[in-house]
C-alpha cells in the first residue's frame, strides 16, 4: 500500500469536516500522541482556530461503535 493510501485511510469526517486523529498524526510524524498535543498547545498561536477540537463524550461513543462494527472478524 502506498503512502498516500495509508494517509487517506486515516482521514475521517466528523461534524462535516475532514479530520485526522491526533494519534494518527503523531504516528505519521513518529512521535508520541502526548508529545504532539503538548507541542500544539505550546504553539497554539501558529495554528488556525479550527485546527483541532475534542469530541463530546456522545460523539466519541458513537465513533467508537462505528469503528468497532466496521472491523472484519
Amino acid at each position: 500500500m502506498d503512502e498516500i493510501t495509508v494517509i487517506q485511510r486515516k482521514i475521517y469526517e466528523i461534524r462535516g469536516q475532514k479530520v485526522i486523529l491526533d494519534r494518527d498524526l503523531a504516528a505519521l510524524y513518529q512521535v508520541e500522541t502526548k508529545v504532539l498535543n503538548q507541542a500544539v498547545k505550546r504553539n497554539i498561536e501558529r495554528f488556525p482556530e479550527d485546527f483541532m477540537f475534542q469530541l463530546t463524550p456522545k460523539e466519541l461513543k458513537n465513533w467508537k461503535s462505528q469503528f468497532v462494527t466496521s472491523i472484519p472478524i
